[in-house]
C-alpha cells in the first residue's frame, strides 16, 4: 500500500475549536499534514485521505512546545466553513 503525505496551510480569521481539542486555538495560518492512501479503481488511480494533522501553534505564534495533533478531516472542513460564515 502506498501512502502519501501533502502539506497545506489554512487560515482561521476567528477563534477555534475542534474535536479532541482541550482549548481554544487562536485565529491564524495553521500547517496541515494530510496522509492519503493509494487505491486503485478499474485502471485508474485514486488516492483516499485516511488523516490529518494539525501543527500548534499557529504559524508565526510563539509558543514553549509545537505539537502536531490528530483531527477528522471531515472536521477541519466543518470548522473552516463556520469559519468563512462569520462575519
Amino acid at each position: 500500500m502506498t501512502i502519501r503525505t501533502t502539506q497545506t496551510v489554512v487560515r482561521f480569521s476567528s477563534p477555534f475549536q475542534l474535536p479532541g481539542f482541550d482549548a481554544l486555538q487562536p485565529a491564524g495560518d495553521y500547517r496541515v499534514d494530510q496522509d492519503e492512501e493509494l487505491i486503485e479503481v478499474l485502471s485508474r488511480l485514486a488516492w483516499r485521505r485516511v488523516g490529518a494533522f494539525v501543527h500548534l501553534p499557529a504559524i508565526g505564534m510563539s509558543g514553549q512546545t509545537h505539537q502536531m495533533v490528530p483531527i477528522g478531516p471531515a472536521d477541519l472542513e466543518a470548522a473552516l466553513e463556520k469559519d468563512q460564515q462569520q462575519p
